[in-house]
């Protein structure tokens, strides 16, 4: 028997916003057990270290524990291809840093593509880099850093991890200046902090809130942080841009997802994300370890990431590195 058109409609209009509906139910009842989030570096270093802040205050707000998995390793892309091949189901984040911008050009033959395997979820921070020195080395401040370097080319050194801002912030300053400073690269943040307080290296361009601790007690000794404006952290710090003009260089974290992720889920984090940023007891953890919240929509976290790529693919190019 024929249904009367009418009714026939109304049921066609019910089942078509069914999915919809699912939809909205499946995004408001996430997470339903626990979550993870790659971090593609060792603990103690400063994506270790935020990421973990995020985290607490998702598993608070969510109700749901929210837990980091460190997968440290070619200069953070073993972590990140790990978080391109799960499921896109929202119950694997990828902790998002700088170097996942400067990958895409400062090494060969990665073997996913980050701005099209990653959806964008949100930013987190922005930080500055703090150029320090061993107590042992006779400069405090960069005019001086710069006048022993050229006076002893080659002999110096600075430690870094392979990808990030972290070296180009040192190929940086050596173009800029003029002097040879060594890199040599290192698995992770936490022991090139280790190797510069037991004098195995002599200056570092480390992220602040790897350092930021040691310089307070006045081990390492701090230059000049690499933003172009000074950090509310260390403000007596001056910036490398006050003797280096037009010298700028900061890190920057946020959180991806494997592309395929619904966008409720996304949008979702994304939301609550923004709402951690914005509560004072968190905004005040992320200022005393240097660093300015970087709250963004899904679609513009990714045009910044876009950008960023672009940036420092120049300079991977201008400065002729490659990771190792």
């Amino acid at each position: 028997m024929n249904l009367p058109r009418r009714r026939f409609l109304h049921l066609a209009a019910g089942a078509a916003a069914l999915p919809a509906v699912s939809r909205i139910a499946r995004a408001q009842a996430y997470p339903t057990r626990p979550v993870r989030i790659i971090v593609p570096y060792a603990p103690a270093g400063a994506p270790d270290i935020v990421a973990r802040m995020m985290a607490q205050w998702l598993s608070e707000r969510l109700a749901q524990a929210f837990v980091i998995e460190n997968r440290p390793g070619a200069g953070g892309n073993i972590g990140t291809q790990a978080a391109v091949r799960a499921a896109p189901d929202g119950y694997t984040l990828l902790y998002v840093v700088t170097a996942n911008a400067i990958s895409a050009t400062l090494v060969d033959n990665l073997k996913f593509n980050f701005i099209r395997d990653i959806t964008p979820v949100a930013g987190i921070i922005r930080v500055p880099n703090l150029v320090s020195v061993n107590l042992s080395l006779p400069v405090k401040t960069i005019p001086q850093l710069i006048t022993h370097a050229k006076a002893n080319p080659g002999k110096l050194n600075f430690g870094a991890p392979t990808a990030g801002t972290v070296p180009l912030s040192g190929e940086l300053f050596k173009m800029m200046t003029g002097v040879n400073i060594v890199h040599v690269p290192y698995s992770n943040s936490a022991q090139t902090v280790t190797d510069l307080l037991a004098g195995q290296m002599q200056v570092s361009f480390d992220v602040m809130p790897t350092t930021i601790e040691y310089v307070r007690t006045g081990k390492p000794r701090a230059l000049a942080v690499t933003t172009a404006a000074r950090s509310p952290a260390l403000p007596d710090i001056p910036v490398v841009g006050d003797f280096v003009p037009g010298y700028e260089a900061s890190s920057w974290h946020g959180v991806g997802v494997p592309k395929g992720t619904p966008a409720e889920i996304v949008d979702k984090l994304n939301n609550e994300i923004n709402t951690g940023l914005a509560d004072p007891k968190l905004k005040a953890r992320m200022a005393d370890l240097g660093g300015v919240p970087m709250p963004m929509t899904p679609a513009g976290f990714g045009t910044f990431i876009a950008e960023e790529t672009e940036k420092w693919g120049k300079v991977v190019k201008f400065a002729g590195v490659k990771a190792d």
